[in-house]
């Protein structure tokens, strides 16, 4: 893929300040969606095609998620394991449950990331190896006996397996990460990749936002930076912030360092470790790919 190429105005942060409105923020119990303004038209560059969003949420609280023992809804497109028996979780869903199904998937050592609590393509991938390996209709979604025989197997998690402190493993990068400077960001795996021609520099765990204010996906471009950023529309701290999608932005956040995913942003890339992201700020400059993909 040829990367596109564009000019791009950088205005001093004094400027920045004065222009643009920016709303990303730890997200409290309750919140209701917030739509922050784009940054007047010369504030940062219109360099990034917006992407709509799509409505799936990045990481939701826990809080809002179902509890190990309900089943969650299922996505209307999953296959059933056979006819007339359906799923109980499936590719697209997201729960405490999944989060459950994914530890115990890593016991039986077909899944090597960490949960996530989403039903994405490696969670898919695994259960149709277990599904497989026991003589089970090889469809990839979760249905009553492949919950039961996957219970059976293995041990009930513990909480450092279902949110284990570690750093979480990359996903593989989406093909539009594989040329130029990219900062590819999964949101299956919750990570981002700093990669420079293909090649993976640094990675991070990160945070997204919650179902009422999504993180956009799509591929943009770094607008602009700033090393210290008070967001204007919740006032909080967004240090070593680059803006890609009108107010959303890769920034550190202290919210995620304490709390981890048992909270969410209001659209931005949060990122937890901030040493990592000191680097990387130093690193990436204006006009960047970035790259947001499931």
């Amino acid at each position: 893929m040829n990367r596109q190429r564009v000019m791009i105005r950088t205005l001093g942060l004094a400027a920045a300040v004065a222009l643009a409105a920016t709303g990303c923020g730890p997200q409290k119990s309750g919140a209701g969606p917030a739509s922050p303004s784009s940054p007047v038209a010369g504030s940062s560059p219109a360099a990034s095609p917006s992407t709509p969003d799509d409505g799936k949420a990045g990481a939701s609280s826990p809080a809002a998620s179902p509890s190990p023992s309900q089943s969650p809804s299922p996505s209307a497109s999953a296959p059933s394991s056979s006819p007339g028996v359906k799923p109980i979780m499936a590719n697209g869903d997201e729960s405490e449950q999944i989060r459950e199904l994914q530890a115990r998937l890593r016991q039986l050592k077909l899944v090597s990331t960490a949960p996530t609590g989403f039903y994405g393509s490696k969670t898919t991938a695994a259960v149709k190896t277990f599904q497989s390996q026991h003589g089970l209709a090889a469809t990839g979604s979760v249905d009553e006996a492949t919950w039961q025989k996957v219970q059976g197997l293995t041990k009930k998690p513990s909480e450092d397996e279902l949110r284990p402190p570690t750093t979480n493993e990359v996903d593989a990068p989406d093909p539009r990460c594989m040329h130029g400077r990219v900062m590819c960001i999964s949101k299956e795996s919750r990570t981002l990749a700093w990669m420079i021609d293909g090649k993976v520099v640094s990675t991070m765990d990160v945070r997204f936002g919650s179902e009422n204010t999504p993180t956009r996906e799509g591929e943009f471009q770094v607008g602009w930076k700033a090393k210290e950023w008070t967001s204007t529309i919740y006032h909080t701290s967004m240090p070593y912030s680059m803006f890609f999608s009108e107010g959303q932005a890769v920034h550190y956040s202290s919210d995620f360092a304490a709390r981890g995913y048992a909270g969410a942003s209001h659209g931005c890339v949060n990122v937890r470790d901030k040493a990592k992201l000191s680097a990387l700020f130093d690193q990436v400059k204006v006009g960047d790919k970035v790259v947001v993909y499931w």
